[in-house]
């Protein structure tokens, strides 16, 4: 049977599958730390290095000559333009057939579904879907830590820390919240709280403090509360966009550490979904991200060249 590579390269982890018909001969996981998008180049030759570790850790090990199709989902590649540039470098790089979508995209194949939005939310937010006529790739959110992401582990942190430093201007009572996120961050006061958010590490520190703001809320936080109901609100509104452009399913695929660690989140997404987009449904999804990628690439060579999505027609 023929080999395939998948590989999720997600912002805080990166897993690689390498797979023959229905059987999984091995999975990689490593962080995804130097992981960028772009320069292209650059990006090419740090997936194919984990593939060839992947490769190498198989028994017997294999080579790429035994792959015949590897598809990555890949974290940052936010249009097709984007994806078929990566694509491009890894086939020169690599010499075999290579498919390229954003992460998000693995989502509905993974969960079984011909169909569907992916909703992931992470360390950022993005939905994607495919345009019910045209197949049409489409996508809402995604925009970085800075102008966008709402809902996710990163943002929720960053709206928590406004919020805290918003009560503190106008003299409100300390918040529940507040000691515990001055712990998480090993700051004294909000003011040191501030200049760590904003001048020490990145970005990409901030989401393992999200489980913070889901403890101050069981502990009566109304911070929290508005904060992740706020978030929830968000990414149901990023759902709704896809679904007004004419996403095809109804179906919302969602996955990503954030979501799937803290029920209280999913609540908030299914509750602000039955308002903002009451025709879908939310599903959790249950397998790893990845083997939307091996599906992707078991897709393409049985149709002889790369797709981007499934095209069979049941709805979800």
């Amino acid at each position: 049977m023929s080999i395939v590579v998948g590989v999720d390269v997600g912002g805080t982890k990166t897993h690689v599958r390498v797979a023959r018909g229905e059987e999984r001969l091995v999975d990689l996981v490593v962080p995804s730390t130097g992981w960028t998008a772009q320069p292209f180049g650059a990006a090419a030759r740090w997936v194919a290095e984990r593939v060839h570790v992947a490769l190498g850790r198989c028994r017997p090990s294999l080579t790429l000559a035994d792959v015949v199709h590897l598809t990555v989902g890949a974290h940052g590649c936010e249009t097709p333009r984007q994806s078929a540039t990566l694509a491009e470098e890894l086939h020169h790089l690599l010499d075999l057939p290579c498919t390229v979508v954003n992460d998000a995209e693995l989502l509905v194949p993974a969960a079984g579904l011909d169909e569907g939005i992916g909703l992931v939310v992470g360390t950022g937010s993005i939905a994607v879907g495919r345009h019910r006529e045209t197949g049409a790739h489409l996508s809402a959110g995604g925009w970085g830590w800075v102008l966008g992401d709402d809902g996710s582990a990163s943002a929720l942190v960053r709206e928590a820390a406004r919020a805290l430093l918003v009560r503190a201007d106008v003299g409100a009572t300390r918040d529940p919240l507040e000691p515990r996120l001055l712990a998480s961050f090993g700051v004294e006061n909000l003011v040191e709280l501030a200049s760590v958010m904003s001048w020490r590490g990145g970005v990409e520190t901030w989401g393992r403090h999200a489980p913070v703001v889901f403890r101050a809320l069981e502990a009566g936080s109304q911070v929290s509360r508005a904060v992740v109901t706020a978030g929830g609100g968000a990414l149901a509104e990023l759902v709704g966009n896809l679904v007004y452009r004419g996403a095809a399913g109804t179906t919302v695929v969602v996955a990503g550490g954030v979501v799937t660690q803290q029920q209280a989140l999913r609540t908030a997404l299914a509750d602000a979904l039955a308002k903002r987009a009451p025709s879908t449904t939310l599903h959790l999804l249950e397998e790893d991200p990845v083997e939307g990628a091996v599906f992707l690439a078991r897709r393409s060579v049985a149709v002889g060249h790369a797709a981007l999505a499934p095209t069979r027609s049941n709805a979800s």
